[in-house]
């Protein structure tokens, strides 16, 4: 298994354009981009391609990254950061898959899978392949499992992708705050990379309007707000999955620059081989 980070940046990425504080000027120094979010995993035995989110910056990701394009997709959520790069199918794809999950949103009164088909219905390229969590499906040769986790207001998934011939296990967070329940972390447990959602330090909690929440015994807020983990909310979750290695995704640019380039923060082009 083969994986790339094609996008591991938040909805303004870093550098943010028009922003010149420290974490930005340090990135474009360092020339590093963390773009919009997804990730491209290579299957070595069939050289199948599995993309997971289409980021708005699908076209640059590619050209940067020198992959090949997907033999299938898979969704986690509707936010735009991580769907509105599939109209990039248009003209370079004839014909790919794209994995989503069924379950009736409340909010929008559809799913993931539903929004998908109505957004892109104009694309005959895209075939919507509905799939239920905790149900295990194949793409690409890999065995793949959508778990629920925790974005409020509206439904998300985290997910593991695993090879059933050499046991190779990736397992994604997904957009998530640290509430994830123990059935998922139960799919999601240990992976031999897990990418998971940190998007600033605990310190931050004080400038969002809903604060913090799942603090640790030392009041250390694991939840950023509601919808995202907090650094170090990520790294706990990676210490309670037993991940052997970890990268932090999603992150954006209020990181202070003398530690956003960690060795576990990511950057756009990395790469591993499971």
């Amino acid at each position: 298994m083969e994986v790339t980070l094609l996008g591991t940046g938040d909805t303004t990425g870093t550098p943010t354009p028009n922003c010149d504080c420290d974490t930005c000027t340090e990135a474009r120094e360092r020339g590093v981009e963390r773009s919009r979010f997804s990730v491209h995993v290579r299957n070595e035995r069939t050289g199948e391609c599995l993309l997971v989110d289409a980021s708005p910056d699908f076209r640059q990701q590619f050209l940067d990254a020198d992959v090949a394009l997907p033999d299938a997709i898979l969704i986690s959520h509707i936010h735009f950061d991580h769907l509105d790069g599939l109209g990039n199918v248009y003209r370079l794809i004839d014909d790919v898959p794209v994995y989503a999950a069924d379950e009736t949103d409340p909010v929008t009164d559809e799913s993931v899978a539903g929004t998908v088909a109505r957004k892109y219905d104009y694309l005959d390229a895209i075939d919507v392949q509905p799939c239920s969590p905790y149900e295990s499906f194949e793409a690409c040769g890999f065995e793949v499992t959508l778990v629920p986790v925790e974005h409020p207001p509206l439904v998300c998934y985290g997910l593991a992708i695993e090879d059933p011939d050499t046991g190779a296990k990736l397992s994604l967070s997904g957009d998530t705050n640290y509430g994830i329940d123990e059935r998922a972390r139960d799919i999601l447990r240990n992976p031999d990379l897990l990418l998971a959602d940190g998007i600033v330090p605990a310190d931050y909690c004080e400038y969002h309007p809903y604060g913090g929440d799942h603090a640790d015994g030392d009041g250390v807020y694991r939840t950023f707000g509601t919808k995202h983990m907090t650094i170090e909310g990520a790294r706990r979750l990676a210490a309670d999955l037993d991940a052997e290695t970890h990268r932090l995704v999603h992150l954006s640019h209020y990181i202070p620059a003398e530690d956003a380039f960690d060795e576990d923060m990511a950057v756009d082009g990395e790469t591993f081989t499971l």
